[in-house]
């Protein structure tokens, strides 16, 4: 037996040295006008900025760098209602193979072009009626792909904590860390990074009120399932914590915050109006728990991780009318 936790700070250290100069490092924003709203400072940490528009380049890209050459030549699968699916097709591009993408049949339109986008092969399946990882699984085995599932993996994971042990470099002594919460890949990541370089920082995590998978497990001590949620915020829409990430977020985080559709879509606009910066609703989640009063007390200092901006034209338009 032993207490070594699955993924580490210098996992993802190390996870930052290995995707330097590959992905970007994306800006820090700040407004006064949200640091009144919410009574406290925030400091945005905007992944919308991020290649493919979201921070799952980071974890996909330390993944699929990590096979071995052999199986780089096979290719690369993996089940994505959007973002993870544009990664892994663009990791794989970068590395200069292939990939197999399963995704929903009714992911936005702009995700799944972006995707084939990046010269990806896509199939498409029934979220509500399919288990995506059964499939995706069968998938890869039957091509002799390596899947990168899009938070299941310790490669994945300490990839995606390099954005908050950005942040963390660049501003010092925050109070707490919010970020969105769906399998969990994202708040592990950073959970691990927050408290790896500052024991009392605060790790909170949000969830769409229809999709509470995260805050429900975290209160039972032990993984729960729901029906597949419905929200604006698809990149959120799981029904159950992964294993792996759960395992790490029920002794790093320390408390879930709910937040309507509405509140999302508020502040969607906000950043729109004030940043004059585009973010996807699942990226809104952490901002629109900030704006609504739904995290209390209020940390003086936040540092909030805005996950993507991956949303077209008229569905923003639509959200934020």
């Amino acid at each position: 037996m032993t207490n070594t936790p699955p993924v580490t700070l210098d996992d993802v250290r190390d996870a930052a040295a290995r995707i330097k100069g590959v992905a970007h490092r994306t800006p820090v924003l700040r407004s006064r006008t949200i640091d009144a709203l919410v009574g406290a400072e925030v400091f945005l940490k905007c992944e919308n900025f991020q290649r493919i528009g979201a921070f799952k380049f980071r974890g996909a890209y330390n993944a699929a760098s990590r096979l071995a050459p052999e199986q780089v030549g096979k290719g690369i699968a993996a089940y994505s209602s959007g973002n993870h699916a544009q990664a892994v097709a663009l990791a794989a591009r970068e590395l200069g193979t292939t990939a197999v993408i399963l995704m929903p049949e009714d992911t936005p339109r702009s995700k799944m072009d972006a995707t084939a986008g990046y010269s990806a092969e896509i199939v498409t399946y029934d979220r509500y009626t399919g288990d995506r990882v059964a499939i995706g699984e069968a998938l890869a085995a039957d091509r002799g792909l390596a899947l990168i599932p899009p938070y299941e993996h310790p490669h994945v994971i300490a990839g995606q904590g390099t954005a908050a042990l950005e942040l963390l470099e660049e501003v010092s002594d925050l109070d707490a860390l919010v970020t969105p919460v769906g399998g969990g890949g994202l708040i592990a990541g950073s959970s691990t990074a927050a408290k790896g370089l500052s024991s009392g920082i605060r790790v909170i995590g949000v969830e769409p009120e229809g999709g509470d998978d995260t805050k429900r497990s975290l209160e039972a001590g032990r993984r729960v399932s729901i029906p597949v949620p419905r929200t604006i915020a698809d990149g959120l829409a799981a029904d159950i914590p992964g294993e792996l990430t759960f395992s790490i977020n029920r002794r790093l985080v320390d408390e879930i915050a709910l937040v309507t559709d509405d509140q999302i879509r508020e502040a969607m606009r906000l950043a729109f109006e004030r940043l004059k910066i585009v973010i996807e609703p699942s990226g809104a989640a952490p901002l629109a728990a900030l704006l609504s009063g739904r995290i209390t007390p209020v940390p003086p200092r936040i540092g909030v991780i805005v996950s993507g901006g991956n949303i077209d034209t008229r569905r923003f338009a639509e959200l934020s009318a």
